[in-house]
């Protein structure tokens, strides 16, 4: 038995991300399309399937393709496993991704050090989680040292950068997808 079954993909949500991403209203929406009201909430609501016909449609109306709406569709249900690697592991440092696909979290392990002087900042909000060694972390101006079981939590926008302070650290960072609108685009720093 499987770990992994593809189940079918709801495109409701990806359909109401964009237009309100675009500020439209389902009447604009329906305007533009040719479509109903009606039909364009049920389609959000995944109470209605879309053809390919009308899928095209609603793309068009928000300026976007089909297939970008089925990029960022939402699986129906989904429930995967992604199983720790037996072979010999990889030199570090290493990065190993702990969800497969396109979903609206995204959660990576990563072991040893990696590029300390890169900077991020993403979009959505992040935690780092230490599963063991040590982490030092710049943030806002501040420096943080976290140790084994120690969690950063980090809010979109926020530009950071860490390494690690031991060579058998473990970092987990569990962060909201960059194509979700958790929150608003907030302005960032300079």
């Amino acid at each position: 038995m499987g770990d992994h079954k593809e189940q079918p993909l709801r495109v409701g949500a990806a359909v109401r991300r964009r237009r309100r991403a675009l500020d439209l209203t389902l009447a604009v929406v329906a305007a533009r399309s040719g479509l109903s009201v009606p039909f364009l909430s049920q389609i959000e609501n995944d109470r209605a399937r879309p053809s390919t016909s009308s899928l095209e449609k609603v793309a068009d109306a928000l300026r976007t393709t089909a297939v970008e709406l089925l990029a960022a569709a939402d699986p129906a249900c989904s429930v995967d496993v992604v199983r720790a690697d037996g072979t010999e592991p990889e030199p570090l440092p290493r990065t190993r991704s702990l969800v497969r696909g396109h979903h609206q979290m995204h959660a990576s392990e990563f072991t040893g050090d990696h590029d300390a002087g890169r900077e991020f900042q993403y979009r959505n909000d992040q935690l780092l989680y230490v599963a063991d060694g040590a982490v030092e972390i710049e943030a806002e101006g501040r420096a943080y040292r976290l140790g084994r079981g120690d969690t950063l939590y980090l809010t979109g926008g926020v530009r950071h950068r860490w390494r690690a302070a031991d060579s058998d650290t473990r970092v987990i960072v569990v962060a909201v997808a960059e194509h979700i609108e958790a929150v608003r685009d907030r302005p960032r720093r300079r």
